[in-house]
């Protein structure tokens, strides 16, 4: 078995926070299921395939192959709401990576889940009912693309959408986090085997366990879920990913404020979930969120480093959603550049495919192009295939 987490935000921000890019998308849930056309129990690269192209932490960077790993990222959410359970879009997948791979993007976060009933199915009780077997097939399917064209996935397991009123299955997940024998049976039905079937295939990079719980704990439209509750879940679905594969997990927080002493307290710290979830319950790397509507309150992340910004300097950090059109009157192309010399390990911009109105690839060109232009050896440190 492999072994591998002040309160100064203004009622405002609140508001602001759910408006900002990156929130909520009212597209309806699918509800389609269907039954897997081909065996999805696995996606298995070689072994020496899957060692060479694997991204590891080493300290505070991440590793391929021995050599350092910068992520010139993005966010490709979806492109259909809740893509991945009927609304596979096959052809835009193949293309978009490919796009991105020729702009010099080397990894992108996804939205595996957005807000989906159908996707995971839950009983009143919280416990798994069933997982749609059309999921599990165009997943297959989307590691295969990315693998194809050398792109990195970040597969973001939950939103805050799913808990928010207006989701039909809101209190379901409610119950889901707040319960632990239901908790135990996502984990079982869900967590496991998502790692089981992906967890070999070199393009998985990371696991992120949930967008933006932070609007799960401070809005009572989400719940307003406490954060022992929140960080025992990310705690045991930490561990259980951890004894079962290699993958890399994070928790794509909404701002530092609950990732750091400086402010709320870090409520994904090594301590706080291995006190709540035992040794193998950890974060391999840092996934924190920013707008500039929170500049006010926590400054600007881009020229400062993240132990300035907050985080506790014990392993890698990302930025992993800001927006390609910022208001901070700065151009992605600075930001980008300025990340890497501040000693982030990564940008992921929100969004590529333009999901809203905060900016897509086309926007975002000059910066990527740049930052693999600049340093093609970190981005690409096996080769632009």
């Amino acid at each position: 078995m492999k072994n591998r987490v002040m309160n100064i935000v203004l009622s405002a921000s609140l508001l602001l926070s759910m408006t900002a890019c990156g929130g909520e998308n009212n597209t309806s849930e699918d509800t389609q299921s269907g039954s897997a056309a081909q065996d999805t129990t696995s996606l298995a690269a070689s072994s020496a395939d899957y060692e060479k192209k694997r991204v590891t932490v080493d300290g505070t960077s991440f590793k391929v192959d021995g050599k350092e790993l910068w992520i010139n990222g993005v966010n490709t959410p979806w492109q259909n709401w809740n893509d991945f359970g009927g609304n596979f879009d096959e052809s835009f997948w193949d293309n978009h990576f490919a796009e991105l791979h020729e702009a010099g993007v080397n990894a992108t976060r996804i939205w595996v889940n957005c807000n989906g009933m159908s996707i995971v199915r839950l009983r009143t009780d919280g416990t798994v009912q069933a997982v749609d077997e059309q999921h599990w097939t165009d997943l297959y399917k989307l590691f295969e693309l990315a693998e194809k064209h050398d792109i990195y996935i970040m597969a973001t397991l939950l939103s805050f959408d799913h808990f928010k009123d207006g989701n039909t299955g809101c209190d379901k997940f409610r119950t889901m986090i707040s319960d632990d024998t239901a908790t135990q049976s996502y984990i079982d039905s869900y967590v496991i085997p998502f790692v089981e079937r992906y967890g070999n295939s070199p393009s998985l990079w990371s696991i992120d366990l949930m967008n933006e719980p932070d609007w799960v704990h401070e809005n009572a439209e989400c719940g307003k879920v406490g954060w022992e509750q929140l960080s025992t879940f990310f705690a045991k679905c930490s561990a259980a990913i951890h004894e079962n594969s290699d993958e890399l997990v994070t928790v794509g927080l909404g701002m530092v404020k609950y990732n750091s002493d400086k402010y709320e307290g870090n409520y994904v710290s090594d301590e706080f979930l291995k006190s709540l979830g035992g040794e193998n319950a950890y974060l391999d790397f840092y996934s924190t969120h920013y707008y500039f509507w929170q500049n006010s309150y926590m400054g600007y992340p881009f020229e400062q480093s993240p132990v300035s910004f907050g985080l506790d300097g014990t392993k890698p950090c990302v930025i992993g959603e800001a927006a390609v059109k910022s208001e901070s009157g700065r151009t992605s192309e600075e930001d980008y550049e300025n990340a890497y010399n501040n000693g982030w390990n990564g940008v992921m911009a929100w969004t590529s495919n333009g999901v809203d109105d905060c900016g897509s690839l086309t926007e975002l060109m000059p910066a990527v192009t740049k930052m693999r232009d600049m340093i093609k050896d970190k981005i690409f440190p096996l080769g632009d295939n």
